[in-house]
């Protein structure tokens, strides 16, 4: 499923990001809100989409999510970021939400996940 790497704050990754990379309490309940947020044009939700290239941490509750989107010229661009924050902002612990929006790697089919490929059958 991996075929990119992103540098994060000096460290390296592969995308799409997988649950269990952090070691916060947190991140089930995160990656369970990132869930529900839905690209309004695509019936999957944009964890299992691929879109969640890195999720940071830190010991305060502070979290920072690096994400894309599946085209530059998404017609709600601008606020599925905003979603995805407010998301993880209904979770107890969660300190400050940052959300990073990035082009590159430039999101393709191969970052979602297994169920999601076979629920647009594309697999």
């Amino acid at each position: 499923m991996y075929h990119d790497d992103i540098t994060i704050d000096g460290e390296t990754r592969p995308v799409p990001y997988m649950p269990g990379t952090e070691q916060s309490p947190l991140e089930p309940q995160i990656v369970d809100v990132l869930r529900t947020v839905y690209d309004p044009e695509i019936p999957v939700n944009v964890f299992d989409l691929g879109l969640i290239y890195d999720l940071r941490i830190d010991e305060l509750g502070a979290v920072k999510v690096v994400m894309t989107l599946t085209t530059p010229s998404c017609p709600v661009a601008e606020e599925i970021p905003s979603w995805i924050k407010r998301a993880i902002n209904t979770i107890e612990g969660v300190g400050e939400v940052t959300i990073e929006l990035v082009w590159e790697p430039f999101w393709k089919p191969d970052y979602m996940a297994e169920d999601a490929r076979l629920q647009l059958g594309l697999w």
